[in-house]
């Protein structure tokens, strides 16, 4: 039974966050839900602690994209 409703819950995805100091350089990195509050975080790929000290490499950058449609938008419809 607790998989037929985990089928059906909604979950959050955890997505990565890279702080950039004014020169580009990354200082810090968040795993959550949400945006961070502030212009100075920037969606990436994946955390990688070979990039803390160092200019954020341009692949790392996720592109803004379309939102998804959830599943309750659908049932809505």
């Amino acid at each position: 039974m607790d998989l037929l409703w985990s089928l059906f819950s909604l979950r959050r995805r955890y997505r990565h966050y890279a702080r950039l100091d004014k020169y580009g350089i990354c200082v810090s990195f968040k795993h959550c839900a949400v945006a961070p509050q502030g212009h100075d975080w920037v969606e990436i790929t994946e955390a990688n602690l070979s990039w803390l000290h160092r200019p954020l490499p341009a692949s790392a950058r996720v592109s803004p994209r379309a939102r998804a449609i959830t599943a309750r938008q659908l049932l809505s419809i």
